[in-house]
């Protein structure tokens, strides 16, 4: 394995205390050890090629991409369905393989890492967010390089990846140093090497092929018409995406001019026009806007609060909700069910953050269902519009009533399921996205049923096991207080 050598004593000194750092720390998150018997089974020969099959099978994500590409339409060639990784490794061979499982790893890797400077994390998601451009552009271009060219584009800034994960207060003084974004034009002077030539000296230390090496340098486009060679391509495609990672970085209006610029100015290059360069780049921002953790585009404060009401597992939504049901337990035998309605519709509305909350009781004399109690803005003056007949109706509340299970409506706007929704609701509460019913039935007979919703501001929810579990257990103490109040009724009357 060739090593690296610095122009001056000054870079030696930079790479000399990088390795001394990387022993003490341990090598980048894991990698090297990920892309060992990979890069081994690049190199060998047949008893290695089974290796590589071996390495691609033990994880699931890397064989369906293999297998993916291996039918793919640039390989229609070989004429028939590859369905075996064996035969994909035959027609694709191992270096294409290597590329890709190099690729998933690297993403992987970097993805996962959690180091404790956050400007590394963010130099790491910026090379996650390069392999990505890389991707789709390499699909737009249909080229059988796509995966390496993918490869290079993460790996095209490891020198800054390097510095800023192991040597951050070197980093630091760069900054300050330095003009806004010129960082890495004083590293020669700081570091005795350049950015470049510290990627490239780690690149050969942890033994990446020639071919990788040189696809992540850094390369302008050639003038209009000249011949460009399958390395130049692959050194442009990464040049441009790590270059668009930077600028796509802020999501804002000045990096989106710079991309326009780069499209423009590669699209000769790399064989694209750059109407379908912009296409691919914008789905390259809309895989990281899901993928990504801390990018200003994947909108992280926004992500947290979609998770966190996705699990819906809120240890202090469901502090409330246990504190209301030791309250409703030790009222139980002097409250009257109203007051136990109320107290259960109180707890559901602040433990599970409803926008709207409402309780509907039954009258058998009147036969229908009328709304009684609610909270939440604007509610009250709609609560007579909500009434409806008890006689069946095939929708949502009488399904839910006569089924006696809470019901929990994840999206009340799908075209598909507004023939379940009734007049009633459309005409007062249609500003829901979702909600759930609690049907409250005494002796089998449907008394009446607590709702509560969540509108268009609240992030997209999924109630966990453990708030269905505590709303049955709340549901249950209501019903008994009804059956309590039907018991000393029935006395009464048996005593007349």
């Amino acid at each position: 394995m060739s090593q690296f050598h610095a122009s001056t004593p000054q870079g030696d000194a930079t790479l000399a205390l990088l390795w001394e750092r990387t022993r003490t720390r341990g090598d980048m998150p894991g990698f090297t050890k990920a892309i060992g018997a990979i890069l081994g089974a690049m190199r060998g020969e047949d008893e290695q090629g089974f290796n590589m099959t071996r390495t691609v099978l033990s994880d699931p994500v890397l064989t369906q991409k293999v297998l993916r590409l291996a039918n793919s339409g640039m390989y229609a060639a070989f004429g028939q369905h590859v369905n075996t990784v064996t035969k994909a490794v035959l027609v694709l061979g191992t270096e294409a393989i290597g590329h890709l499982a190099l690729g998933l790893k690297l993403i992987e890797e970097l993805s996962s890492a959690s180091p404790d400077s956050g400007i590394a994390h963010i130099e790491m998601e910026k090379a996650v967010l390069a392999g990505m451009v890389a991707q789709q552009i390499g699909a737009s271009a249909d080229s059988r390089h796509a995966e390496e060219a993918v490869v290079c584009s993460m790996l095209h800034t490891l020198g800054r990846m390097m510095l800023t994960f192991y040597m951050p207060e070197r980093w630091l003084e760069l900054e300050q140093r330095a003009a806004p974004d010129q960082a890495d034009a004083l590293a020669p002077e700081l570091l005795g090497l350049s950015m470049e030539e510290i990627g490239c000296a780690v690149a050969q230390h942890w033994g990446l092929p020639k071919n990788l090496i040189s696809g992540m340098r850094r390369i302008e486009p050639p003038a209009a018409g000249a011949e460009v060679t399958t390395a130049d391509w692959i050194a442009g495609l990464s040049t441009m995406s790590s270059q668009c990672a930077d600028a796509l970085w802020h999501d804002d209006a000045e990096g989106a001019a710079v991309v326009q610029q780069l499209a423009e100015r590669y699209a000769g290059m790399l064989g694209v026009d750059t109407d379908r360069l912009m296409v691919a780049i914008d789905q390259a921002k809309a895989v990281a806007a899901a993928d990504l953790s801390i990018a200003p585009l994947s909108k992280p404060a926004e992500r947290r609060a979609q998770a966190l009401a996705k699990t819906r597992m809120r240890a202090a939504g469901n502090k409330i909700l246990l504190s209301g049901l030791a309250d409703m337990r030790d009222m139980l035998d002097s409250a009257s069910p109203g007051q136990m309605v109320s107290v259960a519709l109180e707890t559901v509305y602040k433990g599970l953050d409803f926008s709207r909350a409402v309780a509907f009781v039954r009258s058998r004399k009147d036969q229908r269902y009328a709304a009684r109690m609610c909270f939440g803005d604007g509610v009250k003056e709609l609560l007579a519009d909500m009434v409806f007949e008890d006689s069946y109706e095939p929708n949502v509340f009488h399904a839910a009533l006569n089924s006696d299970r809470v019901i929990f409506i994840e999206n009340a706007r799908d075209q598909k399921f507004a023939a379940k929704l009734p007049h009633w609701w459309k005409s007062t509460l249609a500003e829901a996205r979702s909600f759930v019913i609690l049907p409250l039935s005494s002796n089998g007979q449907p008394a009446g049923f607590l709702y509560g919703d969540w509108d268009e501001t609240f992030p997209p929810i999924q109630l966990s096991q453990t708030e269905f579990s505590l709303l049955n257990d709340l549901r249950a103490l209501v019903v008994r207080a009804v059956e309590r109040r039907h018991q000393v009724e029935s006395a009464g009357n048996r005593a007349a």
